[in-house]
């Protein structure tokens, strides 16, 4: 990261760093769940379906991390709370029950295929949005 320039915190270059993982994110899921759901949705439309929910989601909660106003906050917020309890359920679900999904999920083995930045990403979102100077910026 660079260092913070007149009118810059370090808490506006880690807002920006969120949004580039969570664009990021919701640019490469979507497009892993579009080819899916388009090419061989028969196979398995439960995982390409939560692949797709989980695209959505990061595009979520890039826009409410982007957007400073309370609802902006309460959306990411709400957002990465949900993700990370969806990828700690589908996580357990396929590292239990391997087969359980015909195939493997943008959270599968807790995102082990996108090197568990999955797991990673919404702890460390709701970490950022749940500090007192986060909340303030958000005038949450």
């Amino acid at each position: 990261m660079s260092t913070p320039t007149a009118g810059q915190s370090p808490l506006d270059e880690a807002g920006r760093l969120l949004i580039v993982l969570y664009g990021l994110f919701a640019l490469s899921a979507g497009v892993r769940a579009a080819f899916q759901i388009a090419t061989k949705w028969q196979r398995a439309p439960l995982a390409y379906g939560l692949s797709a929910v989980a695209a959505l989601l990061y595009l979520l909660a890039c826009a409410g991390i982007a957007r400073r106003s309370p609802g902006a906050w309460r959306l990411a917020t709400t957002i990465c709370a949900f993700e990370l309890c969806g990828v700690l359920l589908v996580g357990a679900l396929t590292t239990l029950s391997p087969g359980a999904l015909a195939d493997a999920t943008v959270w599968s083995g807790f995102g082990a295929g996108y090197g568990y930045v999955p797991l990673v990403l919404p702890a460390l979102g709701l970490a950022w949005l749940l500090r007192p100077g986060t909340r303030r910026l958000y005038g949450a």
